[in-house]
């Protein structure tokens, strides 16, 4: 029997096998060269490697030794991997989405361990403790000189009352009537003479495990500050690569938890128009398809992905053509799931758009303000629609939200082989004219009515919600 050629063929299979076997670097610069290569293109794809290859690197970051591994030892590692693999494919957005990702996990754990001091340190030096009395503001009686002044008077100085009452242990502002007796405030983790030890609330949220409350403070560290857990710096590791993992989850789940929401945007005889190939689409269709009656009008996104069109209308992947469905098959056609499906040129588009009732599109990336990175020809069948007015509804999972501006909207147009729109045996014609093929192009939020993510619908102005909880704004540019 023949060897499976497949499996020898560099792609996404071949590199994610090699990750259990080769090194950091070597595997690095494997994903740099296919990148380079667009032997890896696409978004799932680009994001499912990067998600591993960093897990990979986080994983056998190196520590000092006989020290763990600190938070910004490895945020440095994941930013010099971040900065070569954005480089090698700067068009590929979602490479940097992930790293970007993988930063903040790496960020909220430094957050956490640089907290887990300041909090009880904020707690003692306000006096902050459970079983401490709330100071009370001064009594004023009838034998108090204060109660002899009107009434501005004695507000101002029940207010300057309440200001003393309220100011840190130790800062007298004020004198007050407090009785001589009173012990003074006491940092935490500290107790009265005789007293049952207490612990403050916000001690117990930082440091969950304490040997005993009465344990004096590390040498060198400030009065009433508790030290550190001292497991802390170890589970930095292992709570990013779990982080990481829940990364690879939703990349995974991110079309099922689309398709979730089908239902509620696609009603029954309707006719919905689909550009592209795009797994994500098919699923969405799928979805409504197992209570709704509809017809799709397919257009064949000539010349680049027409074959993948035409293999996902007929279930046909058969084909001896190297760009068809070599990174994602699809595993039920539409037709199979009872679907009227209409298979149109490009040049038909505008001309049945009046007949349309929905636009459901796909995409490559999304910016922060809205604007689309998608296959060629998506402008077009969006200005008919926004033509007829008819809405255009685009799926993408969040991990293609990208914090990037277009400054420039050129740097994401990206151009093909040429020979796919005049063929090389034109000689005379090639060299006569000038000819392009973009693969990509830019879509302005203008011509979208409704972005569909695993997260549910959103209107393109609010995108920039979803990207500032995402992304850390000092990881913007990476």
């Amino acid at each position: 029997m023949a060897p499976d050629s497949g499996s020898r063929t560099p792609g996404l299979t071949s590199f994610l096998r090699s990750l259990s076997s080769e090194p950091d670097e070597t595997c690095i610069e494997q994903f740099i060269a296919l990148l380079r290569r667009r032997q890896i293109r696409h978004s799932r794809p680009c994001a499912v490697a990067t998600a591993y290859l960093l897990r990979r690197v986080v994983a056998q970051a190196k520590a000092e030794p006989g020290k763990p591994i600190e938070a910004a030892r490895l945020l440095q590692r994941v930013q010099e991997v971040g900065r070569r693999l954005v480089a090698a494919q700067p068009r590929e957005l979602v490479v940097g989405n992930v790293v970007r990702r993988v930063l903040g996990l790496i960020r909220e754990e430094q957050d956490n361990e640089r907290g887990e001091g300041d909090i009880s340190g904020l707690s003692s030096e306000v006096g902050i403790d459970s079983g401490q009395q709330t100071p009370q503001i001064p009594s004023l009686g009838k034998g108090d000189p204060l109660s002899s002044l009107n009434g501005t008077t004695r507000a101002t100085a029940d207010m300057q009352a309440l200001h003393t009452s309220q100011s840190p242990a130790g800062v007298n502002t004020r004198r007050t009537t407090q009785p001589a007796s009173r012990p003074a405030l006491q940092p935490s983790y500290t107790t009265f003479a005789g007293a049952p030890p207490v612990t403050s609330m916000f001690s117990l949220l930082s440091h969950p495990t304490m040997s005993s409350p009465r344990s004096s403070p590390a040498p060198g560290s400030p009065s009433g500050t508790a030290t550190p857990h001292p497991t802390g710096s170890n589970d930095i590791r292992q709570e990013v690569i779990e982080g990481i993992g829940e990364i690879i989850d939703e990349l995974e789940q991110s079309d099922e938890q689309i398709a979730s929401y089908a239902l509620e945007h696609i009603h029954a005889n309707e006719v919905i128009l689909t550009y592209s190939s795009s797994t994500t689409v098919q699923r969405f269709l799928l979805k409504a398809a197992s209570k709704r009656k509809f017809t799709v009008v397919h257009a064949e996104s000539y010349p680049n992905n027409h074959r993948k069109v035409h293999a996902l209308v007929t279930g046909n992947t058969n084909s001896d053509h190297s760009d068809a469905l070599t990174t994602e098959a699809f595993h039920k056609t539409l037709t199979s799931a009872g679907i009227t499906v209409i298979l149109i040129p490009d040049s038909a588009i505008f001309a049945l758009m009046s007949r349309v009732n929905k636009v459901i599109l796909g995409t490559h990336a999304i910016l922060s303000n809205g604007a689309l990175v998608a296959t060629s020809g998506t402008k077009l069948v969006t200005k008919a629609a926004k033509a007829h007015h008819v809405p255009v509804v685009v799926l993408s999972g969040t991990y293609k939200l990208s914090p990037k501006y277009p400054y420039d909207p050129d740097m994401y147009i990206e151009y093909g082989d040429v020979s796919k729109v005049f063929p090389y045996q034109d000689g005379e014609l090639v060299e006569s004219v000038q000819v392009e093929n973009p693969l990509l192009e830019f879509v302005g939020p203008e011509c979208v009515d409704m972005y569909v993510t695993n997260l549910g619908g959103h209107a393109p102005s609010y995108l920039y919600r979803i990207v500032r909880d995402q992304y850390r704004d000092e990881d913007v540019d990476i």
